[in-house]
């Protein structure tokens, strides 16, 4: 074993449990302590100005400046009796993580002497550098304005001693430029629409509520051990390394024993996510050793995205007290499963309903239908967006890779809901209902509630299942930003919704139907359309994939040509209608996926070529040389004839290790000259489909011969920690 890989290893046996030093509480003590929410705003907010927040928060009024600022000094009052001395506007760049500046109270006031200060205006607004977030051509470099703007209805927070503004991020021209601007769109766009349809059923409804339940996936590696792999600092995954004898195989991780450090490492994160309002209460093993997942509750979107992308955050923050690291990307280690993050979603009305929730009675069971048949519509109008919308470098890795959902979309319904769809599809006509058509279905739907209760079995290949009371989104990535995949559910069921609306009421209109008559018409008329969406098989079969084609379903399986859809006339138009991206928005979106495509395949060939050259290719000499000299010296001792039979297997390992040096080489060098040749290429587009189709292939051929030459290459020469190490935690 390498000096290096010993010395991490000792440090690693080293480890023990970090102690704990929190208060011997119940989480509903010391829960969203950190949060200047309902509680501490009833405390420091005047009654004018609280419920000029609760107005903003619940019905999107805008807060008024003088309003503003009465929160502000509030706010700063609150902050400081915790300890508080920065502040910051917390946004989310369509980087992918999330951005802060921080700022100091304090404002000098002459004479040497300076005041703790916080107004409206800066509550309200600032003004990041516009130009150097990714921004796909519509900020130029020399134009550096853009803008920062609170969003009052997600709470600020206290991380360490900085008091956190959630806000959007725009340009100084007014186009998004974060995740969180188009969401609130969404967001108001389906609640709009949703609402209007609740109507039909029960006029009390006056809001409808999105609400998103995400379970997170990770791993852990030893701190020691990650530290000397490059490959894993700059990428998040390991570009070699061979499987090891025992990998997931038994599943005998899945739902184990949590181990005592981990757990100690899991009661540190949960505690400080707790103290910031993230209702995490769900913990356990994955299936991969060293894997690990932790869910919340539900809550409403907006504020469940920011929860996640600061759960991110803390994680890998209370990870390294704890010696670890956690690693986020979709594939870190190659023949184990991947990490996703399941967008669990449904949609709650101000009544307490929850939509996708069947009732007691067949009014209440349409109303479920309605809804849920719209979903299925909406999938199967944009599945292809909805591919769109989940696609990345790193998550290309992951999508039907015999652990996650395949590339082709599709939902999963279940038998029963199933035959409930079939019966309505048969029996329903195209007039008006008779009394025994309306009798039989009523008696069919009725039955909703009870099959469901028999009914909650999972999928796990398809990428969009429904699953008692919601829809799970299992295709998302573990270190993707909800609020993309959210965006564009949201976006896609409520133009559907529009259009069942405007359906509805021209049956009503034309053909003179009553209201139940014409939704169970429509319905009806979804369900035939969207029939080819519902799968209910493995996803992971050929047979799958064969049949998706015969249905008319794309199966992408690159994010380069998955990311078309985002910029196709119908997506285009689908955000534009609803007010939530414009044209220029959403090719800028494009651009900057493709340019976040092309850097992170860039990097991950540059590391590779680099590690070929400097750690791989030598410590295989290395060894091919322990080898010559063993054989030069069996041959000056022995007789030709023992000779031939003593060096025949250290002969033959000496020629593999040329064969394989030759090819790992080679296919280096010309991955570097297809690399050159891509930069050289003059629109985003060619450059990402040029490292796809021409750069990234070379990753398997190389990746196969070192890892084989790991398996031959002495333990003590080989340079980096190897799976069986790191994914075994002690």
């Amino acid at each position: 074993m390498s000096t290096r890989r010993i010395l991490a290893m000792q440090d690693v046996i080293k480890r023990t449990p970090v102690e704990l030093n929190h208060p011997k509480k119940q989480v509903s003590e010391y829960y969203g302590s950190n949060v200047f929410g309902i509680d501490a705003m009833r405390e420091f907010l005047s009654e004018e100005a609280f419920n000029s927040i609760q107005n903003s928060m619940n019905q999107g009024t805008i807060v008024e400046r003088k309003m503003a600022d009465q929160v502000a000094a509030c706010m700063k009052a609150w902050a400081q009796s915790k300890g508080v001395t920065h502040y910051t506007h917390w946004f989310q760049p369509l980087t992918g993580t999330t951005a802060e500046k921080h700022d100091g109270f304090f404002e000098p006031i002459g004479g040497g002497r300076a005041i703790e200060r916080f107004s409206g205006s800066q509550l309200v607004q600032q003004e990041p550098d516009a130009s150097s977030f990714p921004n796909g051509g519509v900020r130029s470099t020399f134009e550096a304005r853009g803008y920062t703007a609170w969003d009052p209805t997600s709470p600020a927070f206290i991380w360490g001693n900085t008091l956190c503004i959630p806000t959007i991020f725009v340009s100084y021209t007014g186009e998004a430029l974060d995740f969180k601007t188009p969401l609130l769109k969404s967001l108001g766009a389906l609640d709009k629409a949703a609402t209007e349809v609740c109507q039909f059923f029960d006029k009390n409804v006056t809001k409808v509520i999105g609400t998103l339940g995400w379970e997170q996936e990770y791993f852990l590696i030893d701190a020691a051990l990650y530290n000397i792999r490059y490959d894993l600092q700059q990428t998040g995954r390991t570009l070699f390394g061979h499987a090891p004898a025992k990998g997931q195989q038994l599943e005998d991780h899945y739902w184990g024993s949590i181990p005592e450090r981990v757990l100690a490492f899991m009661k540190d994160f949960e505690y400080e996510s707790h103290l910031l309002g993230i209702p995490v209460r769900t913990r356990h093993n994955e299936v991969a050793p060293a894997q690990f997942e932790c869910a919340p509750v539900f809550e409403e979107i907006n504020i469940a995205v920011d929860h996640n992308q600061l759960l991110m955050d803390v994680m890998e923050k209370v990870a390294m007290r704890h010696n670890f690291r956690v690693l986020l990307h979709e594939k870190p280690y190659a023949g184990v499963n991947g990490s996703g993050k399941h967008n669990n979603w449904s949609l709650a009305t101000n009544t307490g309903k929850n939509l996708l929730s069947p009732g007691k009675t067949p009014k209440t069971n349409l109303q479920f239908l309605t809804f849920f048949i719209n979903t299925v519509k909406a999938v199967y109008e944009h599945a292809d967006l909805m591919r769109a919308c989940i696609a990345s470098a790193n998550n290309d890795h992951r999508l039907g890779a015999n652990e996650a959902p395949p590339a082709i979309m599709s939902v999963f319904l279940g038998d029963s809901l199933n035959k409930i769809l079939d019966e309505i599809e048969k029996s329903v006509g195209d007039k008006k209902l008779s009394p025994e058509e309306k009798t039989a279905l009523k008696l069919s739907i009725g039955k909703i509630p009870d099959i469901l209760l028999d009914n909650t079995d999972r999928n796990r290949t398809s990428p969009f299942a429904f699953t008692g009371n919601k829809f799970e989104f299992r295709a998302v990535g573990s270190s993707a930003n909800c609020a993309g995949a959210m965006t564009v559910l949201n976006a896609i069921v409520a133009e559907q919704l529009q259009n069942f609306i405007k359906d509805v009421e021209g049956l009503m209109s034309s053909k003179k139907l009553e209201r139940e008559d014409a939704i169970f018409q429509v319905l009806k008329r979804y369900i035939t359309e969207s029939k080819k969406i519902r799968f209910e098989g493995n996803g992971y079969g050929d047979e799958w994939k064969a049949e998706a084609k015969k249905r008319g379903l794309n199966n992408i399986a690159t994010t380069p040509g998955a990311l078309e859809f985002f910029i196709s006339k119908k997506s285009i138009g689908l955000f534009e209608n609803l007010g939530i991206l414009n044209h220029r928005e959403q090719e800028a979106r494009y651009e900057i996926y493709l340019e976040t495509y092309t850097k992170k395949i860039q990097i991950e060939s540059r590391i590779m070529a680099d590690m070929v050259d400097n750690q791989i290719i030598p410590a295989a000499l290395n060894y091919q040389k322990v080898l010559v000299d063993n054989v030069s010296g069996l041959k000056n001792i022995l007789s030709a004839a023992d000779f031939k039979k003593a060096s025949e297997t250290q002969i033959s390992l000496i020629r593999e290790i040329s064969e394989r040096i030759t090819i790992i080489k080679n296919a280096s060098d010309s991955m570097t000259n297809e690399r050159k040749k891509a930069n050289n290429l003059d629109s985003a587009k060619k450059q990402a489909h040029a490292y796809c189709d021409k750069v990234k292939p070379f990753f398997d051929t190389i990746r196969y011969n070192v890892d084989k030459l790991e398996n031959i290459v002495d333990d003590a020469t080989w340079p980096l920690p190897k799976y069986r190490e790191m994914l075994y935690l002690r």
